[in-house]
């Protein structure tokens, strides 16, 4: 008998199958719409995969729905996340990964992100739902984010905002470099 996947994988393989469905196209539609290996996707599905934040983040562009709506658990009730723990996704390009920490409803659109990155390779922000707008607090090190073409600088407590449909990108300047990432999407 099959093991049931990990929470997050059963999450993510639930939401993936829920918002094709919703949309109305076929596993190999939705493989070409995000660049997505079809055998990638089917693994996704059977909750049997490994995505990477790039992918999910290219599967929900496919489908026009935030990463969070893939990755999010349907649930009500009171929730905490204690430091450390909580679904998170690291990147194949740096050493970033981010943790949602809440998700907006539907007529909020709006989601609340923990990143963790480190020095070296920069993540590098593809464009999302049209007319998202990313706001970024750094909590501790340094980060350089924004447009590609004009990226800034902060520091512990600096707060930002970019159109996060256009390409982005993120990179820590020191060890330890936290923030605080709130997505909107109209």
């Amino acid at each position: 008998m099959p093991s049931e996947p990990a929470a997050p994988l059963a999450t993510i393989a639930t939401a993936l199958r829920r918002e094709r469905e919703r949309v109305g196209i076929s596993l190999t539609e939705l493989a070409r719409r995000a660049g997505v290996a079809k055998s990638t996707l089917s693994q996704l599905e059977s909750g049997t995969g490994n995505p990477s934040v790039e992918t999910l983040w290219a599967l929900g562009v496919a489908l026009g729905v935030p990463f969070s709506r893939l990755v999010e658990p349907v649930d009500d009730a009171v929730r905490v996340i204690r430091a450390g723990d909580g679904p998170h996704v690291r990147s194949e390009q740096a050493d970033f990964s981010g943790t949602l920490l809440s998700a907006g409803a539907a007529h909020l659109r709006r989601d609340v992100y923990l990143i963790r990155l480190e020095p070296g390779a920069v993540r590098a922000g593809h464009g999302h739902t049209p007319r998202s707008i990313e706001h970024v607090v750094v909590a501790a090190g340094r980060l350089r984010v924004g447009p590609e073409a004009t990226p800034v600088d902060l520091d512990p407590g600096d707060y930002a905002t970019f159109p996060g449909d256009a390409p982005h990108r993120y990179e820590a300047l020191a060890p330890g470099t936290f923030a605080v990432l709130i997505m909107e999407h109209p």
